[in-house]
């Protein structure tokens, strides 16, 4: 780990930073020639996909088309370190729960199936035909389906996911509890109902066409480097960048991009935001009305896209006129002037794409604030045409495909009916439960064996100890994975790690050897091929793992199992059958770069219940946690605490201790605050708080506590009022009762929250 400091970071993103922190990964990974040779790999028609974000490559074909990040995460895979069975089973399962996220990962690659022990309160050896056999009894032994829970990680493929859906549903449940229940579902249950798709509706393409692009609650310095280059690109031709951040982020200032000579050679940069709006957390619905309001009064409508292709129009815009001013520049943390200023950038620009992240969706009133950017864009006519339209930046490199092959526990009729015409069964039309659903089903032990298809649900999940309790009362808990995490120290009565081959290697079944796809986040189907040889001859790949758990566990089913994760071909083969945008599937494969799904929003077919795109009429939120329980609380000072990601890290994986961007080294409990907040508490920076989280229901009387221990406090440019502070490590603050409407996606961007001096502290013995 490096030296512990704060020290203010004063270079853009990207450039030498990243080059030398992408070096020091493969070294510590063991694998700095190996790894080399395999980024260069990456993201060819010949190579394989990176593992890391959803963010598309051009084309697949560039040879240096990876960031930062996606280097950490194929260094991370192909790391020469081994978490052999010796290795752990050297340590208790007790002795494991002392160390850190990254001490866990940083055991290396799995290399033979573990069971555990409860005798020794350790894993041990296990052959995988043991370890089916038990699965298979688990299954066969519950009374109810609906009593197993399959949660999936976003960086499945389309095969394995498919594989996996189909198994689950032959078994007899839809209970898929997956990532996009903690990301953006918001997105999909906002866009369907308005544009008729739960996607974007963007390529890249329309990013080289627009003049102005807004990024809201977003920070692709981090979160999707290789967004920066197509931000970068724009704002180079003139196009305006308008960014809406609590926080200031470097990523959205400037960029030196590592992969550009001249900018490399002579130290310079690029701007990214041409304007830079720092809201309230949470202050995007009020912002969004405000700037909707703005562009209603001056009258600058597109009258014709509007009469042509919308529905519900008048509704909208009553409800616009007639709210105050005032409300809107509380909620938002702007003033009338500023938020006028944006909608008057947004009304001159003829073509706007607008992008949203995870600071959008993690909020009570998430759907309603994506649906409020939709009627931003309707106003103008900002979609379905070149260079305008919607985009949310989706996370995991497969999550937006694992929903289109099926993982979704509220599965539309049409796919159960077309499914259950190939396969010859009846699919279970009960909906399932999504992934607060699944953690209430273990609590309530209506959840009994809980497998996983990747990821680290113990690490990524809202309301820590709510969730371990969950978990440990499980009769058997199964994880599917690459690498050891937080999720195989937190087990079932019964537990399985079982590991499988990871993008970068080379996966050979019965036709040979086999390729995978994802589909990105603008609905870009492609196929890519492992180039390493994996690290244990022990390891199956995922589909095959599916195969053997159906095999196990459905005796009497007619799907030839085997057969299809022989051939991954075949299993395309059947995609196609059950979904019809999929026609022509492997054929269409052979394109370099692969080919786009068909986005009906793109063509302005609006596949809505009114056949056109819907304006939402919204009323401005005013019961809000933070309100509710800073009257409850008037004796204290009550803070909005969002959650976020350090540089050094992605999604739960965490690479190291650094922050680069934020200057932040060797720390992770830390907790950024405004200078005059931190004035007015009486404290200062440096030192070490508690943070305490506290939940009233709405309408409801008694307040909740949860607390997480020991933060350092770090003075930064945040608005008034608002915290920020890394996961996982704050999750435990945010309350499992607490989510979106509709969606039902974890607050984890808005949680009241109080400081207190931590016990030991200077400002504690003060006190």
């Amino acid at each position: 780990m490096s030296e512990q400091k704060i020290e203010l970071y004063d270079g853009p993103a990207g450039g030498w930073g990243a080059l030398k922190s992408v070096a020091r990964t493969l070294n510590e990974q063991g694998v700095p020639v190996k790894g080399a040779k395999t980024l260069l790999h990456a993201n060819q028609t010949d190579g394989f996909d990176c593992p890391g974000c959803a963010w598309p490559d051009r084309d697949h074909r560039s040879t240096f088309e990876f960031c930062e990040n996606g280097a950490k995460a194929v260094a991370a895979e192909a790391t020469a370190r081994r978490a052999t069975p010796e290795v752990i089973g050297a340590k208790t399962l007790a002795e494991w729960a002392g160390a850190s996220d990254y001490e866990l990962e940083a055991t290396g690659r799995l290399t033979e199936p573990l069971v555990y022990d409860p005798e020794t309160d350790r894993y041990q050896r296990t052959t995988w035909d043991a370890a089916f056999a038990l699965i298979g009894r688990a299954l066969q032994a519950l009374p109810d389906p609906n009593q197993a829970i399959f949660y999936t990680s976003g960086r499945t493929s389309n095969e394995a996911a498919f594989l996996y859906q189909l198994f689950v549903r032959e078994y007899g449940t839809n209970n898929f509890p997956d990532c996009s229940n903690m990301c953006h579902e918001p997105s999909g249950s906002g866009l369907r109902p308005t544009i008729g798709v739960g996607k974007g509706t963007v390529t890249l393409a329309d990013f080289e066409q627009a003049d102005c692009i807004l990024v809201f609650g977003q920070n692709p310095g981090t979160n999707h480097p290789r967004m920066l280059g197509e931000l970068r690109a724009a704002r180079k031709r003139g196009a305006k960048i308008i960014s809406f951040n609590p926080l200031r982020e470097r990523g959205l200032e400037r960029f030196a991009d590592p992969q550009n000579a001249m900018e490399m050679a002579t130290l310079g940069d690029s701007p990214i935001s041409s304007h830079y709006f720092q809201l309230k957390v949470g202050g995007d619905f009020a912002l969004l009305m405000g700037m909707c309001k703005r562009v209603v009064e001056r009258g600058l409508l597109d009258h014709d896209f509007i009469r042509e292709h919308t529905h519900g129009v008048d509704a909208f815009l009553a409800s616009v006129q007639a709210q105050p001013w005032a409300p809107l520049e509380l909620a938002s943390g702007l003033t009338r002037a500023q938020i006028e200023q944006a909608a008057d950038l947004y009304a001159s620009s003829e073509r706007v794409i607008a992008c949203w992240g995870m600071g959008i969706t993690q909020h009570r009133h998430s759907v309603a604030t994506i649906q409020m950017i939709v009627n931003l864009l309707l106003l103008r006519g900002n979609l379905g045409r070149p260079g305008a339209g919607a985009c949310p930046v989706r996370g995991h490199s497969n999550v937006q495909g694992d929903r289109t092959m099926g993982i979704y526990e509220k599965p539309p009729a049409a796919f159960l009916d077309r499914l259950g015409q190939v396969f010859g069964f009846e699919p279970p039309r009960a909906h399932g439960v999504d992934t607060v659903g699944a953690i209430e089903a273990m609590l309530a032990g209506r959840g009994k064996v809980f497998i996983a298809m990747g990821g680290n649900f113990a690490a990524a999940t809202p309301d820590t100890a709510a969730t371990w309790r969950a978990l440990r009362q499980c009769e058997l808990t199964v994880h599917i994975t690459t690498k050891f995490n937080r999720s195989h120290v937190v087990h079932g009565r019964q537990a399985l790690v079982l590991p499988v081959l990871g993008r970068t290697e080379i996966d050979v079944q019965a036709t040979g050897p086999q390729g995978v796809t994802v589909e990105d986040s603008m609905s870009m189907v492609h196929l890519s091929h492992g180039m390493n040889a994996p690290a244990s001859p022990h390891l199956l790949s995922e589909p095959m793992v599916v195969a053997r758990m159906a095999t196990a566990a459905l005796p009497q089913s007619r799907t030839p199992w085997l057969q299809l994760a022989g051939d991954y071909a075949a299993i395309r083969d059947k995609i196609e059958a059950v979904l019809p945008d999929f026609a022509g599937f492997n054929g269409k494969l052979k394109r370099p770069g692969g080919f786009r799904l068909r986005n009906t929003a793109s063509e302005r077919v609006w596949v809505t219940a009114s056949g056109k795109a819907e304006f939402s009429a919204h009323a401005l939120p005013t019961d809000l946690a933070t309100e509710r329980v800073a009257e409850r609380h008037r004796d204290q000072r009550v803070f909005t605490l969002t959650t976020l990601r350090s540089h050094d890290q992605y999604n739960t994986t965490i690479y190291g201790h650094d922050d680069r961007y934020r200057g932040v080294y060797g720390h992770r409990r830390v907790v950024f605050i405004n200078a005059q907040d931190l004035k007015d508490l009486g404290l200062a920076a440096g030192e070490w708080v508690d943070i305490t989280s506290l939940y009233c229901a709405e309408g409801g009387a008694d307040v909740q506590q949860r607390r997480a221990e020991r933060f350092l406090l770090v003075a930064y440019d945040i608005p008034r009022g608002c915290l920020a502070s890394y996961y996982p490590e704050t999750n435990p603050l945010v309350p499992l009762e607490s989510f979106s409407v509709t969606a039902r996606t974890p607050t984890s961007k808005s949680i009241p929250v109080v400081l207190t001096p931590h016990a030991g502290s200077a400002a504690a013995d003060a006190a």
